[in-house]
């Protein structure tokens, strides 16, 4: 059997060096304020946002929580994002996905200034070493860091090609020098792609669409889907059951890339707050 991968003692792990980070931080008189903006009543959103609040305050970070009911215009939503812009207390800006269908997401993200854009979208327009990544592909890459395999030198085959995960997975692998296939819905003989990978990620949310026929030997495999089986249980984008003594590494589903997200957010809220405060009091 391959080494499990589970993501809550490496999350763990990061979310120790926030909390020191964070209380550093408001020793200086340093800002440190995470602001999150949820527009209507989406429940998985609204979970998500209740894990991001508790988490700000088990590392020390002041969060903001700003509820807009769905009929919110995007007029409105972008007057707020630009008075959170300005206002110096606050470091860190995140949106929270899905958006009402009547405001555009991407010019919305757009609008967030770069300097607190803690979900580092902004990644996606202007790529350097220094930029904060985004959440999830982060710690996709800490996860494979924890284990001590190397992305230089190795194929890796990213399946999924949104902006959220698959397209900022494919620059960071890229920048550690692995050699990058992207797939998509439109890939032809998916199979014969992704058995070359030395490291598989796969993010499309379709259950089980990756047998073990489909997987090289020794491959590290990372899930980030999430379904249900037809008995209603989480599963992954893999099948994780066949998969699992033919990988050297794999993520399971739920337990795997879950917990890194967060720990990221909060990584990224760090990290934007010391940047500004460095930016405020040059040495």
């Amino acid at each position: 059997m391959g080494v499990i991968v589970k993501g809550k003692p490496v999350a763990d792990a990061l979310l120790a060096r926030v909390q020191a980070d964070a209380r550093m931080l408001v020793e200086k008189g340093a800002p440190l304020c995470l602001a999150v903006i949820l527009v209507g009543d989406d429940a998985a959103s609204q979970i998500y946002v209740g894990k991001k609040h508790e988490t700000c305050a088990k590392v020390g970070i002041e969060s903001r929580m700003y509820h807009l009911p769905a009929t919110t215009s995007q007029e409105s939503l972008l007057d707020l994002i630009q008075t959170l812009n300005e206002d110096k207390k606050v470091t860190g800006i995140l949106v929270q996905l899905p958006l009402p269908a009547h405001i555009h997401a991407r010019q919305i993200l757009r609008s967030i200034d770069t300097h607190k854009d803690v979900d580092a979208f902004s990644m996606l327009l202007d790529m350097s070493g220094d930029d904060l990544v985004p959440c999830t592909a982060g710690g996709i890459l800490e996860l494979i860091h924890s284990t001590g395999v190397q992305v230089a030198g190795k194929n890796c085959v990213v399946v999924g090609r949104s902006n959220i995960v698959g397209k900022p997975m494919a620059m960071l692998l890229l920048q550690e020098n692995g050699t990058v296939t992207i797939c998509h819905s439109g890939t032809v003989d998916l199979g014969e792609k992704t058995k070359q990978a030395d490291i598989l990620i796969v993010a499309v949310g379709k259950k089980k669409l990756i047998t073990a026929d489909m997987v090289k030997d020794g491959a590290f495999v990372v899930d980030i889907g999430m379904n249900r089986d037809g008995e209603g249980k989480l599963c992954g984008d893999v099948d994780f059951e066949a998969i699992k003594d033919k990988a050297s590494y794999i993520t399971p589903v739920p337990g795997g890339v879950g917990p890194m997200t967060i720990a990221m957010l909060m990584v990224n809220t760090v990290e934007a707050a010391k940047r500004q405060f460095a930016a405020a009091h040059p040495e």
